[in-house]
């Protein structure tokens, strides 16, 4: 019997309105006659699951407290919020058509509200076990929205922690932004070190015309813990969408993305930056939808790997029919720091308007001798110069976060893990 059951999302969804009840009702049955993946899905071959989802329970509260958040000393006087497992705590803003609260509360005081992005910006899947046990078991997180014209008084700051060994968490962000709004979020996802948990989180997120949202994803998971992402945007016209990714931990760490440019001018700036050592699994499913006219994005990742880590990278841009003037760009770059390590890259187009600007490009290498040896030869140390090397590699990534006061926290992390496998003979 899976210790994932009836009883389990009854009690999620005692407090549910009848509309969320019913999206929770569809969930589960999806879930108890779904399967795991493997690796004959066209969507999974490149990720061997070494567990069941059904044998973790579900989360109550966490493993105790991890400290405080260290990326929250970059921002000025923060909007804060912890998750943990199923439990919220925050600093509840309602102020100026400004409001950031639990996602529970919302759902109680505002449900037409909530339900309008969850609708729009729904992360389910067809046929995805992971999905299908989110919108089942899931419910609690923190829900964001500023009325029209409103700029998010300061940043909101959630520290994001999975449950205890053994369980399974499914946490929720819900953001709107309403016409010409400014919303700003960071979220660090982190667990103790030798945490075997599973979280599932999901964004759901809504771009009002005119409007703009920030969204940086800082994922530092202990090495045993795992996660699989889901974020859905939809964004208006004239809309901008931000969003950076930082992949550092986690046994398997995987994000599924997909933003829909539905109203004309709407733009989606995407960008990534990974490191994945030891056994790691780092894993993005990029997806871009170009609906509207004159829509723009560019979608640009860069990642290391040594030892036996391996990083994937699926990167899909669709431009539909009526997606005239379209300009759309992905970028992939890969290190391999490592015999062991391996990193595949996969970008796609598919277009089928035929007014667009259009690229994409792949690069999959070592380290550069040449310069090596540049650098060599002006009095380096090799151990050094490889440093110096990595430090530069992702430079041009940490410059594009939406929030570049998190550029120095992240160096800082990514070079002091290749600093950490040159010491121990990794790389």
């Amino acid at each position: 019997m899976s210790n994932l059951d009836l009883v389990t999302s009854t009690a999620a969804g005692q407090l549910d309105p009848h509309w969320r009840a019913a999206l929770r009702s569809d969930a589960l049955e999806s879930f108890t006659g779904g399967e795991m993946p493997t690796q004959t899905e066209e969507i999974w071959r490149y990720v061997d699951l070494d567990f069941d989802l059904k044998d973790f329970s579900a989360a109550a509260g966490g493993e105790g407290e991890l400290g405080d958040d260290p990326l929250r000393e970059s921002f000025a006087d923060p909007i804060i919020f912890s998750v943990v497992g199923n439990t919220v705590a925050g600093d509840d803003r309602i102020v100026d058509g400004f409001t950031a609260m639990s996602l529970r509360r919302a759902a109680a005081e505002r449900p037409d509200a909530v339900r309008r992005v969850i609708e729009r910006a729904d992360v389910s899947v067809d046929g995805d076990v992971f999905a299908a046990a989110a919108g089942a078991f899931g419910g609690e997180g923190v829900y964001i929205h500023a009325e029209p014209s409103v700029v998010t008084p300061s940043v909101v700051s959630i520290d994001l922690q999975p449950g205890a060994n053994g369980t399974v968490s499914f946490p929720s962000i819900v953001i709107e932004a309403e016409e010409h709004a400014d919303v700003s979020v960071i979220v660090h996802l982190r667990s103790h070190d030798g945490s075997n948990a599973l979280v599932i989180p999901q964004f759901s997120t809504v771009v009002g015309s005119g409007a703009r949202v920030s969204l940086s994803l800082v994922q530092n998971l202990g090495y045993e813990a795992r996660s699989i992402a889901y974020l859905r945007t939809e964004v208006g016209a004239d809309a901008r969408f931000l969003f950076g990714e930082i992949g550092l931990g986690g046994k398997l760490a995987r994000l599924h993305l997909d933003v829909g440019l539905e109203g004309r001018g709407s733009s989606a700036n995407v960008v990534g930056a990974y490191f994945g050592e030891q056994e790691q699994v780092l894993d993005y499913r990029y997806f871009i939808r170009h609906i509207g006219t004159n829509t723009r994005s560019d979608m640009f990742l860069k990642g290391a790997v040594e030892d036996d880590a391996r990083s994937v990278f699926t990167g899909m841009i669709r431009i539909e029919e009526s997606g005239q003037k379209t300009e759309a760009f992905q970028t992939n770059r890969n290190l391999i720091l490592s015999d062991g390590a391996s990193a595949q890259s996969v970008p796609n187009l598919e277009i089928l308007a035929n007014d667009v600007r259009c690229g994409h490009g792949s690069t999959v290498g070592p380290l550069d001798a040449e310069q090596r040896y540049y650098l060599m030869s002006r009095g380096l140390a090799p151990e050094r110069a490889d440093r110096l090397q990595v430090r530069g590699f992702f430079e041009e990534a940490l410059a594009k976060l939406p929030h570049p006061e998190l550029k120095d926290a992240v160096s800082t992390w990514i070079n002091r893990k290749y600093e950490t496998a040159q010491a121990e003979g990794r790389v």
